[in-house]
């Protein structure tokens, strides 16, 4: 089995966000976290390439070092760089996950677009908090707090004070949700290309303290900038100590995520399914 560490969300090694992207046919969930335990990264991606041919679908999981996950965008991102660099899979893939067909497809100029389903925000507190707990706990004031499907959105006043967030995890932790993303309008009147928001991503009740550059999150950030910044394509930076940018792009119900991604390392797996 062939086991990859690619930097996704960037195209420079050792900035992104890395995934480790395992070629193999196994359907045991157990050894599956032990090796994404062993990886040690937020993500391991588990690419099934034995349907592609009956199919035309190819299978992929998703697990971080401690839970099995149900999206995720930058270890889909770096599955889908690892099947086109190894001439293993044409574009656009469809990938048969547990959050229902995802495409990949690469991009004529280089990079890959995701096609992800939209995550509405909704203005809401989760249940059982406070404004004022996330504002202790970021050390910010709250300019908004919505509901995501697995996450909880807060807004902040700007993109400086994202950057310098040292937030109290333990409070993050608690907040119902996957995790919390942070975020703030990146500048009023950006240069073309320049980023149009600005984020953070937390989620330590999965066992990621913090996201370097989070896919999946951008779901909810595009239609969230999109209403307030008046337009459908927009690009998100993350501002993590990795970094790393996302360009988005609303298609109705659907949202498409554009990133760069980097082969790191690649390898052979030892450890297979029936051997522990």
């Amino acid at each position: 089995m062939q086991l990859y560490l690619v930097d996704a969300f960037t195209s420079s090694p050792f900035t992104g966000n890395p995934a480790g992207v395992c070629l193999t046919d196994a359907d045991d969930a157990a050894w599956m976290q032990a090796v994404a335990a062993e990886v040690n990264v937020s993500e391991t991606a588990f690419v099934d390439l034995s349907t592609l041919a009956a199919t035309g679908e190819v299978g992929l999981r998703w697990f971080t070092p401690k839970v099995e996950v149900e999206i995720c965008g930058h270890a889909t991102l770096a599955s889908a760089h690892v099947l086109f660099e190894q001439g293993l899979a044409t574009s656009p893939i469809a990938f048969r996950t547990a959050s229902g067909v995802l495409r990949a497809e690469a991009l004529p100029g280089g990079g890959i677009q995701l096609d992800f389903p939209v995550d509405e925000p909704i203005s809401a507190l989760p249940d059982g908090h406070l404004a004022d707990e996330f504002a202790d706990a970021l050390g910010a004031a709250v300019v908004e707090l919505a509901r995501c499907r697995y996450d909880v959105l807060v807004e902040i006043p700007s993109a400086e004070e994202v950057r310098d967030l040292e937030p109290d995890l333990s409070v993050l932790r608690a907040a119902s949700g996957r995790g919390v993303i942070v975020t703030a309008r990146a500048e009023d009147d950006p240069a073309p290309g320049a980023p149009d928001f600005v984020s953070r991503f937390f989620a330590p009740a999965v066992g990621i303290d913090e996201d370097p550059v989070t896919g999946s999150a951008h779901c909810c950030l595009a239609p969230y900038w999109a209403k307030r910044l008046g337009r459908e394509r927009l690009v998100g930076a993350q501002l993590s100590p990795r970094g790393g940018e996302v360009g988005v792009e609303l298609a109705g119900e659907r949202v498409l995520l554009r990133g760069d991604a980097v082969t790191v390392s690649r390898g052979e797996l030892l450890a297979e399914a029936t051997k522990i």
